[in-house]
């Protein structure tokens, strides 16, 4: 977690634990719906923002389906430091995205993935115990 940040932050430079608060309102859930998923944007939106705004500003962003009710939005900050969130559809990823200002792409382009900054922290989660990783 970013210290200056402060507790409840979802802030994590370079690592998929960036914001990884799977969201509970779906654009079907009865009652206000458009309201719970307005609010639901926004928070998301502002997670994302405090990330690529401590990141160099501006950024972009690729979003995932993963399963039936979580999508996954892979942001890449304006220095290359990365991070994720899930999230319930991929309508309210789109839409926290746009509401963010980052810039929105179908598919992981080569180079975004060339942007991306790779820390000591993947790299030792990626080669496991090859570079001293614990096996679980």
């Amino acid at each position: 977690m970013f210290p200056h940040l402060g507790p409840g932050s979802y802030a994590c430079v370079g690592s998929v634990d960036f914001m990884t608060e799977t969201t509970t309102a779906t654009p079907e859930t009865p009652g206000n719906a458009d309201a719970r998923v307005e609010r639901q944007v926004r928070r998301i939106s502002k997670h994302i923002r405090r990330f690529t705004d401590a990141h160099g500003g501006g950024g972009d962003a690729v979003v995932e389906f993963v399963g039936r009710d979580a999508t996954r939005i892979v942001i890449v900050a304006g220095d290359g430091m990365w991070a994720d969130q899930v999230v319930r559809s991929p309508d309210i990823a789109r839409l926290a995205v746009a509401q963010a200002g980052l810039t929105l792409h179908e598919e992981f382009p080569n180079d975004l993935a060339a942007k991306v900054k790779t820390t000591k922290y993947e790299w030792s989660r990626m080669a496991g115990l090859q570079l001293g990783g614990s096996p679980g």
